[in-house]
């Protein structure tokens, strides 16, 4: 399962970063990953005072945003990096390597996030496309919005044909790992949300019972 969550940066963010986006040093998307073929794209010199504070402005907007934590349970999540995809450019069909290699050690990659910057009225293609089964979703976010999937999806950018498109990718280690666990629990406790108020008191209290041994058997 995938969600499309509005407004993960204010307008006010999402005119910071693409103000430091215009003096930012972007280099080779490959840098990070050599032996990747399908990836034509550029990515921020993380050793630069501005893709630093970009970064932080994403990551600080990821981590206090109640339905990342609701939906993906992160146990950490990965410092964003912003992407930039000019004219030709495009990152082929992919799925996301297991685990990152990080400074404070490895992390698996069981939930991959896309934050919108640009506006997409100001380029063409670009879109992210994600494949299920014989059946492909394509997004192309408002700024500010975030698409979160499983890592383990088949997906895309395809090819950029006017402007330039400009987003954050980041991952996050949860703390429920199986995807298909961790979308369980998400609709046990939206249903547990919408719903719960309206229940008998005891099943209301059995529905909880549930949920919270779900998470703690599934947590890891």
């Amino acid at each position: 399962m995938f969600l499309l969550l509005k407004n993960v940066l204010s307008p006010a963010e999402v005119a910071q970063v693409r103000q430091l986006a215009q003096s930012m040093r972007f280099v080779d998307g490959r840098s990070s990953n050599p032996h990747n073929v399908a990836k034509k794209n550029l990515q921020a010199d993380i050793s630069t005072p501005e893709s630093q504070k970009a970064s932080q402005i994403a990551g600080e907007a990821i981590a206090r945003n109640e339905e990342v934590r609701n939906f993906a349970f992160p146990k950490r999540i990965a410092s964003p990096m912003l992407s930039r995809y000019e004219p030709g450019m495009t990152y082929g069909a992919h799925s996301d390597a297991a685990f990152l290699p990080l400074p404070n050690g490895p992390m698996r990659s069981d939930v991959s996030a896309t934050l919108f910057v640009g506006d997409p009225a100001s380029y063409d293609g670009g879109e992210l496309r994600i494949h299920l089964g014989t059946e492909t979703v394509t997004i192309k976010g408002e700024p500010g919005s975030m698409i979160v999937y499983p890592s383990n999806t088949l997906h895309e950018v395809v090819p950029v044909t006017r402007g330039e498109r400009l987003a954050f990718f980041t991952f996050m280690e949860s703390n429920i790992p199986n995807h298909i666990e961790r979308d369980l629990l998400y609709q046990l406790n939206e249903v547990y949300a919408l719903e719960g108020l309206k229940m008998e008191w005891d099943n209301r209290t059995r529905l909880q019972y549930v949920i919270q041994n779900l998470h703690r058997s599934w947590s890891k």
